[in-house]
């Protein structure tokens, strides 16, 4: 009896990838950047993801005070190489051309923002980029400083005070 499970669950197994080496042999799965990516695309890159910041990402405080300084340095900083992908102030109506031709489209972070995210998670997004998306890993082209800059400011972009609000709103994608 024994015998008779574990040859079923050979075969079975086996039958599994033969037919998953078939189902992308075929070309059924979608590769372009225009489709929309299916439940399980989006669970699988999701839990991974998450999984994945929660074992990596720092978890101690932000080492970057948050000044009017330093915040308008990560304003500035996002408008220098991110506005393009994540927008503006004016948010998802601020979409380049780039941001919206993207799979999976980026998030414009003035409308779906990661201020609830731990600052270490956005660190470790910015620096390590993530698989499968458009986002790059920063960590050849910025400081650790100014990746945290950056993560300030991310943290911080739904209440800025008056003087980081107003460098906020001129940024341009």
């Amino acid at each position: 009896m024994l015998k008779g499970f574990v040859a079923g669950a050979v075969l079975t197994i086996a039958a599994a990838i033969v037919s998953g080496y078939i189902l992308i042999q075929s070309g059924v799965i979608p590769a372009n950047a225009d489709a929309t990516p299916g439940p399980l695309e989006t669970w699988i890159a999701g839990t991974s993801l998450d999984a994945l910041l929660s074992r990596e990402a720092p978890k101690g405080p932000n080492p970057v005070a948050t000044t009017d300084a330093n915040l308008i340095d990560g304003i500035n900083l996002f408008a220098k190489h991110c506005a393009m992908c994540h927008g503006t102030a004016k948010g998802s109506e601020s979409a380049s051309p780039v941001a919206k031709g993207l799979y999976p489209k980026p998030p414009q972070l003035a409308s779906h923002g990661v201020e609830d995210d731990p600052e270490g998670f956005s660190f470790w997004k910015i620096k390590h980029g993530v698989r499968w998306t458009a986002m790059p890993s920063w960590k050849d082209a910025l400081t650790d400083r100014q990746i945290w800059t950056l993560a300030l400011f991310l943290k911080h972009m739904d209440k800025l005070p008056p003087a980081a609000q107003d460098a906020w709103q001129k940024v341009k994608s």
